[in-house]
């Protein structure tokens, strides 16, 4: 029989190695759901949770990038991933796209089959290019639940073109905080206006977004966060015909992809600093 001591020892150390567990398992709460995964250093746009209850905001976290995921729609609602010279490398992009076994027992899985002959491309919201540093974090940008269909023009476009100047930006030494998704319904992609694909599994978003937190030095964290820091955000339209255009075209503000999406973003940073860059737009 445990003494009133030895009860209050056991029930100690059981919190402790609760705790533990937690914090070495990404998809378990450990007191907040960000806590101990880098890519949401910068906060959780939509307090995601990693209920499988929360259907419509599941949390998924890895280490290549943090993302929440919606089971009707079929798409992530946001994907969240950290970007600095040590993700970058030389391995090659896998190219094999794969449903995510992560999701909970009984959720229907997205297939990349889904969008065959759809019109539109397979979207990565992480780009495979921004996960170089080995094999396994490329295949992990493969997964299904961080692509959402993107008509070719916009993917093969501004997008990428926005893409490759975050790699530019980190190769002269900054770090970026970035998160994108999509928003509305309905896309114009090779075969013309869809709302959705996979057999209406699938949906098509209207628009695809994305915001941009420019470190000056790598690993500081929030406190490398000022007034001065510099934010980007676009809001692109998904349809063809924008193949040629410049990703600049389409910048706006934070506080405008706030408006559009109704999360939250940067919420880490202080509100006094956040308040002045969120509202600026990246000329």
């Amino acid at each position: 029989m445990l003494t009133p001591v030895r009860k209050v020892a056991y029930l100690l150390i059981l919190t402790i190695a609760i705790a533990i567990v937690a914090c070495r398992n990404p998809n378990i709460p450990s007191g907040g759901e960000t806590q101990g995964n880098i890519n949401l250093l910068m906060g959780n746009p939509s307090q995601a949770t990693s209920s499988p209850g929360n259907s419509e905001n599941y949390l998924l976290v890895r280490p290549q990038y943090a993302l929440s995921y919606s089971k009707n729609k079929g798409i992530p609602n946001w994907v969240a991933w950290q970007l600095n010279e040590s993700w970058l490398g030389d391995a090659r992009r896998v190219g094999k796209f794969a449903p995510d076994d992560a999701l909970p027992a009984g959720w229907e899985r997205v297939k990349p089959s889904d969008y065959t002959g759809s019109g539109f491309d397979r979207g990565h919201m992480t780009n495979s290019e921004d996960r170089s540093r080995s094999p396994e974090d490329n295949i992990q940008t493969f997964l299904m639940t961080n692509i959402l269909p993107q008509s070719p023009d916009n993917n093969q476009g501004p997008w990428v073109g926005l893409e490759n100047y975050c790699r530019q930006l980190v190769r002269s030494g900054k770090e970026l905080f970035i998160i994108s998704g999509g928003h509305g319904q309905g896309g114009i992609g090779k075969n013309g206006l869809r709302a959705t694909v996979g057999q209406g599994k699938v949906l098509v978003p209207a628009v695809t977004w994305k915001v941009i937190l420019v470190l000056d030095k790598p690993n500081a964290g929030v406190a490398g966060v000022d007034k001065n820091t510099r934010t980007i955000a676009v809001i692109m339209p998904n349809k063809q015909g924008i193949k040629s255009d410049p990703w600049q075209q389409y910048v706006t503000s934070v506080k405008d992809v706030e408006k559009l999406t109704g999360y939250k973003f940067f919420t880490s940073v202080p509100a006094e600093i956040r308040e002045v860059i969120y509202a600026r737009i990246d000329r």
